[in-house]
């Protein structure tokens, strides 16, 4: 495949043109190597001024901070955090229930590649490295962290020659246990998927990333049309991971299928927040450029009517 293709595939001008001058910042500390965004935990010199401490011997003599000494006739040394570039891992949901959309949108994997795309974009940008795990039962592609500009190519073309295939299903948790074994030390994950799986073992270990300092946040990328349940007429379904088919009429399900989608995203929301996770619903529907915009502001994501009006129907 041309890489020019590849990267026009994944990436909208439009959406990285408004999004430009914004930046990806980081809630907590994170280790790095090169002079970053983001702030070390670690102390040294630097341009940025911590704090004080009382000199004791060892302590570099020209950090003495003279003007303190002329008060107060003690030596206080001046602290200095290390400005430091994040590492960020992205992991792809490829099973073939992210084939899934509806009035020729972009399918829940090409949305959500489109998405870690731009992410990528934005933190190379800020000289942050940038990692890419796809998978579906097994890992399918493994990108280790890069932070160089010309990486960004090469995570668009894994993005898309890593396409789900048909018949292939969801088991996030393998993914994440996979990509807890080969990124363990501190940085950043972000979990793209539709989180149609069975187990929830997956959410356990996230939590334990998340006790190791890695900031994680989950884009649940679904359909509008998963969400609003529109259809009227009886409708042939037909499972994208079993290839099962079912014919139902779908005007008596439409209420308990919403409670139940509704159910689905407040158990994976909640336990999120309770680990100290970030959460973020993503429909299709909406604009990449608005989605973007929205995560780097810190808002919600979708104002799309959800299961809320399930009991007025």
């Amino acid at each position: 495949m041309d890489k020019s293709t590849a990267y026009s595939q994944i990436l909208e001008p439009e959406a990285l043109a408004r999004v430009h001058s914004l930046r990806l910042q980081v809630t907590q500390t994170v280790d790095g190597l090169l002079a970053g965004l983001h702030r070390s935990p670690h102390h040294g010199s630097s341009v940025e001024f911590a704090e004080h401490k009382e000199y004791v011997p060892g302590d570099e003599v020209r950090h003495i901070d003279w003007r303190i000494y002329a008060k107060s006739d003690k030596y206080y040394v001046k602290r200095f955090e290390q400005e430091t570039n994040a590492r960020a891992m992205l992991l792809c949901d490829a099973s073939a229930s992210m084939l899934y959309s509806s009035e020729e949108r972009r399918s829940k994997y090409e949305y959500a590649a489109a998405l870690a795309g731009s992410l990528a974009y934005i933190l190379l940008r800020q000289q942050d490295a940038v990692g890419l795990m796809v998978a579906d039962t097994k890992t399918k592609a493994w990108v280790p962290p890069r932070s160089r500009s010309s990486h960004l190519t090469h995570l668009c073309e894994v993005l898309v020659a890593q396409s789900p295939g048909s018949q292939t299903s969801t088991d996030i948790s393998s993914a994440v246990s996979q990509l807890s074994e080969v990124f363990d030390r501190r940085g950043l994950v972000f979990v793209f998927s539709d989180f149609l799986d069975t187990s929830r073992e997956w959410i356990q270990t996230l939590r334990n990333m998340q006790a190791r300092k890695q900031h994680i946040t989950l884009f649940h990328v679904l359909d509008p049309w998963e969400l609003t349940f529109p259809f009227k007429d009886m409708t042939a379904f037909r499972s994208l991971e079993t290839g099962r088919k079912l014919l139902v009429e779908p005007r008596g399900m439409r209420k308990a299928y919403l409670r139940e989608m509704q159910r689905f995203i407040d158990d994976i929301r909640s336990a999120c927040l309770e680990a100290g996770m970030n959460y973020q619903l993503m429909v299709t529907s909406v604009p990449l450029s608005e989605a973007l915009t929205s995560i780097l502001l810190g808002q919600k994501t979708t104002t799309c009517p959800l299961v809320k009006d399930a009991d007025g129907i």
